[in-house]
């Protein structure tokens, strides 16, 4: 073979594959497409003056202060790592907040922070099915709203109809209260795996939080941050049709 065709052969290899080309490969490589719930699929207050209204209540004194949040996400953090009951978390917040809540107003806020699914998540899961793609939540929340969020018995009553159809279309759900771990801990993605059986270079993640999108991405998943405060469901079409997902 002469030089200038060992040139020509080497430039064809070192290429860079077309964007066309590399969509296709996306395609091939993703088995299962995993969820956030709250602020992804399911609409969610996104501050403690949104949680008040929703439960319709007024914000009290400096509740809505910065020092105030940390101790909320105290009690949140281990609620949802599933180490404090449902009542410890409320009564804590009382005690902690020197009772300008109630437990039983807490209870409220917290019953009212998770909100309705967006519009057109259901279909969206279902078309993903029909795609023989399997579909996942991991998703930090806790043992109440898990039981919400997955038609389950606990402390209320269970409406007739689900509340949140699509949640229990989801084939793999996972939770922080259930694994221990939260995200964006890099042990949380790898315990999905384990449990779910798939690789990392073949899940596509959505997530709301961006740490929680870099801490996947550095684990080798491949993810995406969606806006909750926009419809989701035309950014999670966008986005599965750039990997080649959807058409």
């Amino acid at each position: 073979m002469c030089l200038r065709t060992v040139r020509s052969a080497a430039r064809v290899r070192s290429s860079p594959p077309s964007r066309d080309c590399l969509g296709k490969l996306e395609d091939m490589q993703t088995r299962c497409v995993c969820f956030d719930l709250g602020g992804v699929l399911v609409r969610i207050a996104h501050d403690w003056e949104a949680g008040c209204r929703a439960a319709g209540l007024p914000v009290r004194g400096a509740s809505a202060g910065s020092a105030a949040g940390r101790v909320r996400g105290e009690f949140s953090h281990r609620f949802g790592l599933g180490r404090i009951s449902y009542d410890e978390f409320c009564e804590g917040q009382a005690a902690a907040s020197d009772n300008l809540y109630s437990a039983e107003e807490y209870r409220r806020i917290h019953d009212a922070w998770t909100m309705q699914e967006y519009e057109g998540v259901f279909e969206l899961v279902n078309e993903l099915h029909q795609r023989d793609l399997a579909t996942a939540c991991l998703s930090n929340t806790n043992d109440s709203h898990w039981r919400r969020l997955r038609h389950l018995p606990g402390t209320r009553a269970l409406p007739t109809t689900p509340e949140y159809p699509s949640v229990l279309l989801l084939q793999h759900a996972h939770a922080s209260h259930l694994l221990g771990l939260s995200k964006p801990d890099p042990e949380i993605f790898r315990a999905f795996e384990r449990a779910t059986e798939f690789s990392a270079e073949q899940i596509l993640y959505f997530d709301d939080a961006i740490a929680n999108v870099e801490a996947a991405r550095a684990v080798g998943w491949r993810a995406e941050r969606v806006d909750p405060r926009s419809e989701t469901v035309p950014q999670l079409r966008a986005i599965l049709k750039s990997y080649r997902v959807l058409e």
